[in-house]
């Protein structure tokens, strides 16, 4: 199904702590790509595609939270796989990469890594998509913008080359997912805007971008009243 883009960053919080992110982004010619494809944990973020087994995403990321590293917890599931031929799997995890794109899988299919990406696709329009996604997404990484707002604009560098190449199919779909070291200590404020899914539209990426900015804007005004909520009780008592 389609292609995706898997990124790790490391970078400072506001309180001068290390930290590492990962963001995982989908799209593809079918509805809800978003119930199937994209995982990520604070440890990692994997996409698995083609003919899907949603079983190498969800356990593949419970091992590498259980502490396997993600080359071991992907080959390990594709070793016990019989289908793995039609998959196409890949992910990163803190300190490595994975890719595997399956014989049978359908054309064009191919993948490519970096230090701090994978991206993979299969029934594209050609090579150049999954060049275009990792090409956008390497340009904007230093860019100081949300990883989930340059996780859109890569899908839609891939897109503008032809992406999926089943034109006849028009429901479409996207999903972006976003998980970072700072998830535990927010007080249940996670920004909800780094979970987000367009399950059946013409228009994927750019229906996940209003969604992107629809959520941004929501969670930025939810937090206001909650910390105006918040000081108004610590005033009364």
């Amino acid at each position: 199904m389609t292609f995706s883009i898997c990124v790790r960053e490391r970078y400072t919080d506001e309180e001068g702590t290390d930290r590492t992110r990962f963001g995982v982004a989908v799209t593809t010619r079918l509805p809800a790509v978003g119930t199937l494809c994209p995982f990520a944990s604070e440890n990692g973020a994997i996409a698995t595609q083609s003919l899907v087994n949603v079983e190498l995403g969800r356990k593949g990321i419970e091992y590498v939270d259980d502490g396997l590293a993600i080359e071991d917890a992907l080959s390990a599931l594709l070793n016990a796989d019989d289908g793995a031929e039609n998959r196409q799997l890949h992910g990163i995890d803190a300190d490595g990469t994975f890719t595997f794109s399956g014989e049978e899988c359908n054309g064009w299919y191919g993948h490519e890594s970096g230090e701090n990406y994978t991206v993979a696709g299969n029934l594209l329009t050609g090579e150049s998509v999954v060049a275009e996604t990792a090409r956008a997404y390497r340009e904007s990484k230093d860019e100081d913008r949300p990883l989930a707002e340059r996780l859109i604009d890569a899908l839609a560098a891939g897109q503008a080359e032809g992406g999926d190449k089943r034109e006849a199919l028009r429901v479409q779909s996207a999903a972006l997912l976003v998980e970072t070291t700072e998830t535990a200590e927010t007080d249940g404020r996670d920004p909800y805007y780094n979970d987000l899914r367009v399950d059946a539209t013409e228009t994927p990426i750019a229906d996940l971008r209003e969604a992107y900015s629809l959520a941004s804007e929501g969670f930025d005004a939810a937090v206001e009243r909650y910390e105006a909520a918040r000081d108004m009780d610590e005033r009364d008592e």
